[in-house]
């Protein structure tokens, strides 16, 4: 039994291929029913964000191969594709990456906070649907946990740098004054919310949403008083738009070229920053071949983030001690449980060894035996029963380390070399 997670992420794979092994939330439930039906994958959670798709398993000895085949079989992906872009984590790596992702020390913007409730949502869905188990179960309630003690000791939060707030810092660094900008928002999910919040916080008033569902519009209408809009009006508001900044789940381009220029022309030409957030993208990789057009996506973020990681990074070292502190003790309590099947078939077996025993005692007892002889014989034939296997196992395995275990095991002093 092996705990493993397997995936990609911004800092193996490129955009290209991170878009097309990512999973949308309508097909999470398919996924995840398609690997409960592969065999050696006993307990599984897939968690899929824009910046990496990440499978968390409990597998057998050929665990590995598996989940790597399911990835690129649901993807309809050649496996020379995507194989060197994949990271494989076994056991302890596996646990220890699981607790740093949740942390936010694996993200592409050091400690955001985001990915926690990613991975929570994960989870949940997996866990609803029948996809985890004893050990996942643990594994996840203990990697929240982590993630929280990370939050409340270290200061790795302190300054928020988020892909929503970078995507908002990025506007400031072109408009200086962000209050007398309209903005065009597409979608109305957690990211586009968070973006909401931090711009409403920089003054910005004219703010229009664009989604496909008018409810979940609404709330960001009501809380920051932005203008709904549905995304068949697009094209006729993408004019108004100084900032444009879109995250749907589409799995196809909702903003082509030829909007853009025909919204360059109403606009005489005035700038528009376009800041795609999406995986797969929404916006047409061509667009940032126009004029006057400022496009960014995920992966140029990057490059925006360096002011406020200093901090973090020192704060970075003190989560990595939790992390390995908390990995050493899920560590233990996983070997542990997987010693309990063989605990229970020892003490079972010792049981049968004694009562069999007892039974000819007690004949022995009931005939009129000496019982001082009875228990002597008892004694004796149950320390020979109970040393047989080992004995015979020391006799035909003469190997230094195996002697030293031995030893260990039934508590004798070890061997003075001297």
């Amino acid at each position: 039994m092996h705990v493993l997670s397997v995936g990609l992420n911004h800092s193996t794979a490129p955009l290209a291929v991170r878009e097309r092994a990512a999973v949308g939330a309508e097909h999470l439930e398919d996924a995840l029913a398609d690997i409960a039906r592969r065999e050696h994958i006993a307990e599984a959670t897939l968690l899929s964000t824009c910046n990496r798709t990440e499978l968390y398993c409990r597998v057998d000895q050929r665990g590995i191969s598996a989940a790597t085949n399911w990835l690129c079989d649901f993807h309809q992906l050649q496996r020379n594709e995507v194989e060197p872009y994949l990271y494989a984590f076994p056991d302890q790596q596996a646990v220890r990456h699981a607790f740093r992702v949740a942390a936010g020390l694996d993200s592409m913007i050091l400690g955001e906070p985001q990915i926690l409730g990613q991975m929570k949502s994960a989870f949940a869905k997996a866990h609803r649907g029948g996809h985890t188990g004893k050990v996942l179960n643990r594994l996840f309630q203990t990697t929240f946990s982590v993630a929280k003690e990370v939050r409340s000791t270290t200061t790795i939060g302190a300054q928020s740098v988020s892909v929503a707030a970078t995507a908002v810092t990025l506007a400031r660094q072109i408009f200086s004054d962000l209050s007398k900008q309209t903005v065009l928002l597409v979608g109305a999910g957690e990211t586009i919310e968070l973006v909401c919040r931090h711009l409403y916080a920089q003054g910005v008033r004219n703010l229009i949403v664009a989604n496909r569902s008018a409810a979940r519009a609404e709330n960001l209408i009501a809380e920051f008083g932005a203008q709904a809009i549905s995304l068949d009006e697009l094209s006729t508001r993408l004019p108004d738009a100084d900032i444009v900044i879109s995250s749907t789940a589409s799995t196809l381009p909702i903003l082509g070229k030829g909007a853009f220029e025909t919204a360059l022309k109403s606009r005489r030409k005035r700038a528009m920053l376009v800041v795609d957030l999406a995986i797969p993208r929404d916006v047409e990789e061509q667009v940032g071949d126009l004029k006057n057009v400022y496009l960014y996506t995920v992966d140029d973020l990057q490059q925006v983030v360096s002011e406020n990681l200093q901090a973090r990074q020192a704060a970075a070292l003190d989560a990595e001690k939790i992390v390995d502190s908390q990995t050493h003790q899920f560590m233990q309590w996983f070997e542990n449980l997987q010693a309990v099947p063989t605990l229970t078939e020892l003490r079972d077996h010792t049981s049968e060894l004694t009562e069999s025993e007892l039974a000819q005692a007690r004949r022995r007892l009931r005939a009129g035996e000496d019982a001082e002889v009875v228990l002597q014989h008892f004694a004796h034939a149950l320390s020979r029963k109970f040393m047989h296997n080992p004995t015979e196992s020391l006799r035909q395995n003469q190997d230094q380390d195996f002697l030293a275990a031995t030893r260990e095991l039934f508590g004798l002093p070890p061997i003075d070399k001297n």
